[in-house]
């Protein structure tokens, strides 16, 4: 069964809240998950900008999606604050041998119902055998806000990005 991350529910959050999604270079164990969990959690309580705490929540999502959230409604994430953020997931990342920014990486729903992710030669392939087609579910790892996140980030192929791979 889909879900959607539960960070998006949150209703302390404005719906305005903005988003990144990152996505792993490979599938991570639950162990791994865990451990970046814990960490994103420890991350999001000390994060701020100029000196400022930010309000901020993180999720590790199907073992291949990090969502971090910022309410900017409390506090504004500045340039310096999400560098911090980059440093500390590459940072992460480089601990559990994993790449947080591998923007090559395509997360679908296939069949089955079921959360699919592969690299772009394969995503492409999938297209061209007609696995993937314009109504298959993809992943929207280009959402901004929270409200986004909770409706957008899973959108037909022939709505988002993707369909410039057809």
């Amino acid at each position: 069964m889909l879900m959607t991350p539960i960070i998006a529910k949150d209703s302390s959050f404005s719906p305005d809240s903005r988003v990144w999604v990152y996505t792993s270079n490979r599938p991570l164990t639950e162990t791994e998950s865990a451990f970046v969990q814990k960490n994103l959690d420890a991350f999001c309580q000390q994060w701020t900008a100029h000196n400022q705490a930010l309000l901020a929540k993180a999720e590790v999502f199907e073992n291949q999606l990090l969502v971090l959230m910022v309410d900017e409604t409390q506090a504004g994430a500045s340039g310096c604050s999400i560098d911090k953020s980059v440093h500390f997931l590459e940072q992460l990342g480089a601990e559990i041998g994993a790449d947080f920014f591998e923007r090559m990486r395509f997360g679908w729903v296939d069949e089955q119902g079921e959360m699919r992710f592969s690299n772009r030669p394969e995503f492409v392939a999938l297209v061209r055998e007609g696995k993937i087609g314009s109504e298959t579910l993809v992943v929207d790892t280009l959402v901004q806000t929270k409200t986004q996140l909770a409706e957008k980030w899973l959108v037909p192929a022939s709505q988002s990005w993707h369909k410039r791979l057809a």
